[in-house]
């Protein structure tokens, strides 16, 4: 929708605070009353902006679970959602991991919901192939999330030589060193 692109481009630019409705509008190519038929607020926009963004990563993530029976290139889809959704044109990944709003609670819950999802997904795979307990899988699936989402904003900005495939391929390689290590279930029997 080219509200919520405009409304994107303008809350990534300059943040929730310092972003204004007229900035939107003027963005979209439409009134100010045309906007607030569709949205009754900036916050509310911007709700409705960082819930599509926290679907979007949640629905990579889960693809590169269910994508494969094969566990390397599950490790290998879950590094690369992550790299893919924050190089991603326009820089959404900022509204859910840099939110200057984050104190928010409908914010924080939002971006803590997307979080879960993706740990989730991640850890329901984990505990299916190698029968850890649900905290663990849990655990486990945070550690792998993290270095996944830390290691791409840190990517993202030094760009340097390092390309994308190279970057995935080597923090990927990083985690499947770690989660090879737990034996598959039909392994340990």
């Amino acid at each position: 929708m080219q509200l919520l692109r405009a409304a994107q481009d303008v809350f990534v630019a300059q943040g929730f605070h310092a972003a204004a409705m007229d900035d939107i509008a003027d963005r979209a190519g439409v009134s100010k009353p045309v906007l607030y038929q569709h949205f009754p607020g900036k916050r509310e926009l911007y709700l409705a902006l960082l819930e599509q963004q926290v679907d979007e990563l949640t629905d990579r993530v889960r693809h590169a679970m269910d994508g494969t029976e094969d566990n390397r290139t599950r490790v290998d889809g879950a590094v690369g959602a992550y790299f893919d959704f924050i190089d991603a044109d326009g820089e959404a990944f900022r509204l859910v991991f840099e939110s200057d709003l984050r104190n928010d609670p409908d914010v924080r819950r939002l971006a803590d919901r997307g979080a879960r999802a993706c740990i989730e997904a991640i850890a329901e795979v984990i505990a299916v192939e190698t029968g850890a307990d649900p905290e663990r899988a849990l655990l486990l699936s945070a550690g792998m999330t993290g270095l996944a989402e830390t290691s791409a904003r840190w990517w993202l900005a030094s760009k340097g030589t390092v390309s994308r495939d190279e970057a995935v391929a080597l923090l990927s390689s990083l985690a499947w060193r770690g989660m090879s290590g737990f034996p598959r279930r039909d392994d340990a029997d």
